[in-house]
């Protein structure tokens, strides 16, 4: 898919999918590989669990400090999940990055990423696909989710999975090396300099 970013390095770039389509494997491997990227603290309002760290895996916030920081638009997007716990990226997350002169690399929601498309000049979205069934065997092998729950996750991913379209760019994640190689490939083009290629 062409980008409509033009030429110039993005602003952000925001990896996106459905459950189960292995977007924070993927993100592992390209931070392994492109190290112009910075990944996002999330900040959310959950409990800590036993060896978290407050701005390493999130920014453990009080329900009412979320929401002070909603209604002073200290959020770039933001979340309320079933569960009550909300989640969000906080705008200074995106000038600390850029402040340490990287590019800041979010894993969002579907529903999170279009809003970030819509609302940031420059920012470059990247859809993460499997198959229906791929996406099934591996949400049951994580075991972390009831039958029930699994089923839930299936039906929106199939809804997520219609919208693959309205991103920048889509990476089928049906092979990890494979994928692991064209995710690569694509960021390091995205982040050359103008007028360069990137390597084949």
């Amino acid at each position: 898919m062409t980008s409509s970013t033009g030429s110039s390095r993005p602003s952000l770039v925001v990896v996106t999918g459905p459950s189960g389509a292995g977007k924070g494997t993927l993100i592992r491997e390209l931070l392994k590989r492109v190290p112009e990227l910075e990944v996002t603290v999330s900040a959310t309002t959950r409990d800590r669990r036993p060896g978290e760290e407050d701005g390493r895996d999130y920014w453990f916030l009080t329900a009412d400090d979320f929401l002070a920081r909603i209604e002073s638009d200290e959020f770039l997007e933001h979340v309320a999940y079933v569960s009550g716990h909300r989640y969000g990226t906080l705008r200074a997350e995106l000038e600390r990055i850029r402040g340490n002169g990287e590019i800041p690399l979010l894993e969002l929601e579907t529903e999170g990423a279009l809003r970030v498309k819509a609302k940031v000049p420059g920012a470059v979205t990247i859809f993460i696909s499997a198959s229906v069934d791929e996406l099934e065997r591996r949400l049951r092998e994580r075991a972390t989710e009831s039958t029930g729950e699994i089923g839930e996750r299936i039906a929106l991913a199939r809804e997520q999975l219609r919208q693959a379209g309205a991103f920048d760019y889509v990476v089928e994640n049906d092979d990890l090396d494979r994928a692991v190689e064209e995710l690569t490939e694509l960021v390091r083009g995205l982040l050359a300099p103008a007028g360069t290629m990137s390597r084949p």
